[in-house]
């Protein structure tokens, strides 16, 4: 398949409210998990927030330390399968404390597309983000570029109701 337009990517990603992060877990065993996340540029920052965890050290932290290229994956489903798409990013983590260059860009990328951190606390413990540069992207969608162009502009990503859902 052909590569999709930065343009299209930036804009998936600006939409998606979650995606899975694909990490090798404990005794290198695959493990997906839910993240949130926000685009800066061509990186992603996702960070350790004020969400119910047991602790602010996550076992993710320590499994992107030990193996830090991982893969992120968004994805649309739909009774109408027409209407399926998956978006598939290799990255390289890092986790960062305190403070990193686009620090500051990252933390109002993630207040202005989770109004939620306006009463949940953005960190918790020690301010803490994955950052995520991505280095190649991988797609399909039933209906290719039209497809994902279509499903933006019906604002799917936010949740408004069509009889389809995002998974």
């Amino acid at each position: 398949m052909a590569a999709l337009p930065d343009t299209l990517v930036h804009a998936l990603l600006d939409a998606m409210p979650v995606a899975r992060l694909a990490v090798l877990g404990a005794g290198d065993r695959p493990e997906a998990l839910p993240i949130v996340f926000a685009r800066v540029g061509e990186v992603l920052y996702s960070p350790v927030d004020g969400k119910p965890k047991k602790s602010a050290r996550l076992a993710r932290l320590a499994h992107l330390e030990r193996h830090p290229a991982v893969t992120l994956t968004l994805d649309h489903y739909a009774d109408d399968w027409q209407a399926l798409w998956w978006l598939k990013l290799d990255v390289r983590a890092s986790v960062v404390v305190d403070d990193a260059p686009g620090w500051d860009d990252a933390v109002a990328a993630l207040r202005a597309k989770y109004p939620q951190y306006a009463t949940t606390p953005l960190f918790r413990g020690e301010p803490t983000l994955v950052v995520m540069p991505y280095t190649r992207v991988r797609w399909w969608a039933a209906n290719g570029e039209a497809g994902l162009a279509r499903w933006l502009a019906k604002g799917l990503a936010k949740g408004q109701p069509d009889r389809t859902r995002s998974v």
